[in-house]
């Protein structure tokens, strides 16, 4: 009696994980076992530096908004406690777009920080 392998099954697991490994240098994009080796290890960075990427972007927001406040006379962590006394709902990424993009409005928000440090 005939031994019954997963051929087609076997073909189709070699050719996904080639596919995904398109574009690899040497081996690994053409051996199914380098490959299957270098695509794992490339899902577990991607999936790792998705992550990383919202803290990077999380980091580079802060600096702007610090360069931004201190030019106006203000350090960031006051600028957030003062944002936070006045009860000024913006994140970090729409004050920093805000900064960059529209310096009148941002002015305005930094007068409200102070204003409410000031206070009471």
């Amino acid at each position: 009696m005939v031994r019954a392998t997963n051929g087609p099954a076997k073909l189709a697991r070699h050719k996904r994980v080639l596919k995904a490994a398109k574009g690899f240098r040497g081996g690994r994009s053409k051996l199914y076992r380098t490959a299957k080796v270098a695509v794992m290890r490339a899902g577990r960075y991607a999936y790792r530096d998705r992550r990383v990427r919202k803290r990077q972007m999380r980091r580079l927001w802060i600096v702007r908004l610090n360069a931004a406040a201190r030019a106006r006379g203000l350090r960031y962590s006051m600028l957030v406690y003062g944002l936070l006394k006045a009860k000024v709902e913006l994140d970090r990424k729409q004050l920093s777009e805000m900064a960059i993009n529209d310096a009148a409005a941002f002015d305005a928000v930094c007068e409200q920080a102070k204003a409410a440090l000031a206070a009471p």
